[in-house]
């Protein structure tokens, strides 16, 4: 399974089913504008989390600890077991708005995937 992150201000480049990840809608993008095939709110970090993390780097380990534990119940990990076939069958692109893509929500549910085959 060959699972990937990009930014939504990026221009797309290759193929494969381009998911975004976010729990809000991205700032400065047309919902016309985007080339996306599914918005997956569901399998976002919770706003509790998200306000937690705050995209402090030190909270990093600790959020994503968490995010995965959320992805582990519902609504997330029914997205996550169809994210996982759709991904047998081509790439899964995960998009985000986040500036810091490495320490991102996008990522760790990018690991999560590939680790869930």
């Amino acid at each position: 399974m060959t699972v990937r992150v990009a930014r939504v201000y990026e221009e797309p480049s290759g193929t494969g089913h381009r998911v975004l990840v976010d729990r809000l809608w991205p700032r400065g993008v047309a919902k016309g504008q985007l080339e996306f095939d599914e918005w997956a709110k569901d399998v976002a970090p919770s706003t509790e989390l998200r306000r937690w993390y705050g995209h402090e780097p030190e909270r990093f380990d600790e959020f994503a600890r968490r995010y995965v534990n959320e992805l582990q119940e519902e609504p997330g990990v029914g997205v996550v077991s169809r994210l996982v076939v759709i991904g047998r069958k081509s790439e899964l692109v995960l998009l985000t708005a986040t500036r810091d893509v490495e320490r991102s929500g996008a990522t760790v549910l990018a690991r999560h995937l590939s680790a869930a085959r």
